[in-house]
């Protein structure tokens, strides 16, 4: 009887222990979904903060083309610089003899050398050589700093091989790609407005930067003339103009971005020089720095904002380039993982870190076809330490990925239109085609029309946009969600614009310029 009791006992204890337990798991899977929906509800507010319809992106087409137009007007009448470059022609492909170029961009720069042959030859040969700049040297004077870049330059043309030869009465002369932002004076002179990408060569601000290079080329001992100052998105240009008549426009969508673009010289009202006998001008519209209201702003990117070393600048930049897509994908799940507990009862802490998860790691994450969506799960392991996510937790993450993808990507999409109509490119019944005379008219901000040459030697009525930066090249949804967009606002007219990679193109670009306003005329 006594050994009865005792087994009953058993029974009921195994069965109290199991109820319990099941009661545990019945607890967690509610606190599982409860996550889920917390987290759901966090992504549905954050998409549709984020939601650029078409109505939507046309407005910020519109806000682009005026601002253009205002700071083509007068100086700080835009967010946007409008940067006269000085170029008046581009390089047309009967370019002949030795040019170099140097490309100063970041952390490292290239020195590149490249013969031409005109016409017929084209780019018979080109070398280049990428260095390192020693950390120190950011932090330098520039005196330091142009000074090591004037001697690998010379170290590389001293290893000049027979290939590559000067023509008769020709000296050496250089194209400058310098990536920072410039007042430009003349097409090979310029003063350094502010360093970025972590420079800080403070005694260089206000200092012309061509004059600062030559020097410490000659004081070496060599007779190089710097022919062309540029910035990347030019390079860009002049590289894609080279090879096809029909390149218009320029964008560099990389870790930064940026556009320029061939302009009716007319149409630079604070232009105070004599105008160009071309009646054309490159203009770099410094683009990361447009801001409108019509920009789906969320609290991804105030925050952002507020917490860059420039608060209140480049917020377009902030929105659509390779620095900060991965760092507003962070903000959120750090949003999900404080609110929803997704990553466990406590945050990661390197998930609070800024930057910590970088834009090719999203990228990554975004490209995963796999049904349990494994690279997601180890690239939150490798980054973050993060592990057992769920399936439903990496889908979530997933789309937080192509949220913030398919708004930058389609933002992008709407800059390079809003370009388009202002050159009378964008096939819009107020831009069309004036066959009286063949040039495009352009619908201004003021209701009246300006008559912007065809520019194009062809004449076949296309345009292409040269696009450079790893962002475009590498990142295929990215890529795929702008060329989308482009076609949703330009319809019947998007089968006449082609946005083509000019891969590297800043480099040759520069030799090519330097070509195009050399002293030496090929005969």
């Amino acid at each position: 009887m006594g050994q009865s009791k005792a087994m009953a006992g058993v029974y009921i204890a195994c069965a109290a222990a199991a109820c319990a337990a099941a009661a545990v798991l019945v607890s967690q899977r509610v606190k599982v979904r409860s996550q889920k929906c917390t987290a759901r509800k966090i992504l549905l507010e954050f998409q549709e903060a984020c939601d650029t319809p078409v109505a939507r992106l046309r407005q910020v087409v519109d806000a682009m083309a005026v601002e253009m137009h205002a700071g083509l007007v007068s100086e700080g009448g835009s967010k946007l610089k409008m940067l006269p470059t000085f170029i008046d022609h581009l390089p047309d492909g009967n370019e002949r003899g030795l040019f170099y170029a140097v490309d100063l961009g970041g952390t490292n720069f290239r020195v590149l050398r490249v013969q031409l042959g005109g016409l017929e030859g084209r780019v018979i040969k080109q070398e280049y050589e990428e260095v390192a700049i020693p950390p120190e040297l950011m932090l330098g004077t520039s005196e330091e700093l142009f000074d090591f870049i004037a001697k690998e330059l010379v170290s590389f043309v001293a290893r000049e091989g027979e290939d590559f030869r000067l023509h008769a009465g020709q000296g050496r002369e250089i194209g400058f790609t310098f990536s920072f932002p410039v007042k430009q004076t003349d097409i090979n002179a310029g003063s350094l407005l502010q360093w970025t990408k972590g420079f800080k060569v403070n005694d260089a601000i206000g200092q012309d930067v061509v004059a600062a290079l030559q020097g410490c080329i000659e004081r070496r001992g060599y007779k190089m003339r710097i022919a062309a100052l540029v910035n990347d998105t030019v390079g860009t240009l002049a590289g894609g103009r080279y090879w096809n008549n029909d390149v218009m426009i320029a964008v560099i969508l990389g870790t930064g971005t940026n556009a320029c673009y061939v302009e009716r010289a007319e149409s630079i009202s604070k232009w105070g020089g004599e105008l160009p006998k071309s009646g054309q001008m490159v203009i770099n519209m410094e683009w990361g720095n447009f801001w409108s209201s019509h920009l789906p702003r969320t609290y991804v990117d105030e925050s952002l904002d507020n917490e860059s070393l420039h608060p209140g600048e480049y917020g377009f930049e902030k929105m659509i380039s390779g620095m900060y897509l991965g760092d507003c994908v962070r903000r959120v799940l750090v949003r999900m993982a404080q609110q929803a507990g997704i990553f466990g009862p406590h945050v990661p802490h390197k998930l609070l870190e800024p930057f910590s998860l970088q834009t090719p790691d999203m990228s990554k994450m975004h490209h995963d076809n796999s049904s349990d969506l494994k690279m997601v799960a180890e690239v939150l392991k490798r980054v973050y330490g993060i592990q057992n996510t769920t399936v439903g937790i990496r889908k979530i993450v997933l789309s937080v990925c192509d949220t913030v993808c398919q708004r930058g990507a389609r933002l992008a999409a709407a800059g390079i239109v809003g370009i388009l109509k202002k050159i009378g490119r964008d096939g819009s019944a107020a831009n069309g085609l004036n066959r009286r005379n063949n040039t495009f008219e352009q619908s201004d901000v003021n209701g009246t029309h300006d008559e912007v040459p065809v520019n194009c030697p062809t004449g076949s009525g296309k345009t292409v946009v040269a696009m450079d930066g790893g962002l475009y090249e590498h990142y295929g949804e990215f890529r795929n969600y702008m060329q989308e967009a482009v076609v949703e606002l330009l319809g019947e007219a998007s089968k006449n614009v082609f946005i083509e990679l000019s891969k590297d193109g800043s480099g040759i670009g520069a030799a090519l310029l330097a070509a195009s306003y050399a002293e030496y005329v090929p005969t």
